[in-house]
């Protein structure tokens, strides 16, 4: 069975909840998550004048193809209340495929591996914890080497929900 990685991220409303509501529903609609990252947090990336997003990764079995992987996380965005305004802007949740087992594909919809995941630590960190030996098909680098020559340096620390 296919095994892909996908990056959950919001910065807006009740960020650990959307994050939970899109975990249940990629559990319900693409498949069976195997492993889950922490949850991470860190300063807007790309757009920094926005809230600081939670980020985390899951490892996802499923019997879906890649793109209707991708049409599930964008009904599963768009029912969490996801509205698309501006690139990198503030948002209630973004679901994106990074790996779908070792598939190098492209097209007008879909880059598979995500392109930009190798220069983002948030997506790194959380990666590197549940897939540290998974190598990059097109870079031919571990997630554990990409981590240590990533260029970024935002900060990305667990994140601790404050205790009531």
């Amino acid at each position: 069975m296919p095994k892909l990685y996908l990056l959950l991220g919001g910065n807006l409303g009740n960020r650990t909840l959307y994050l939970q509501q899109a975990r249940e529903s990629i559990n319900q609609r693409v498949g069976s998550i195997t492993h889950t990252s922490k949850v991470y947090e860190t300063a807007a990336w790309g757009k920094t004048d926005q809230p600081t997003f939670l980020n985390q990764v899951l490892e996802v079995e499923s019997m879906l193809s890649p793109e209707q992987v991708l049409q599930s996380i964008n009904t599963i965005e768009h029912e969490l209340g996801r509205i698309r305004q501006e690139h990198w802007g503030a948002r209630v949740i973004d679901i994106d495929i990074l790996f779908y087992d070792d598939l190098v594909q492209q097209t007008q919809r879909l880059t598979i591996p995500h392109p930009q995941l190798h220069l983002r630590r948030f997506t790194l960190m959380p990666l590197v914890e549940i897939a540290p030996d998974l190598v990059h098909p097109v870079l031919g680098q571990s997630i554990k080497q990409l981590l240590e020559g990533c260029p970024d340096k935002l900060e990305v620390k667990v994140y601790e929900e404050a205790a009531p």
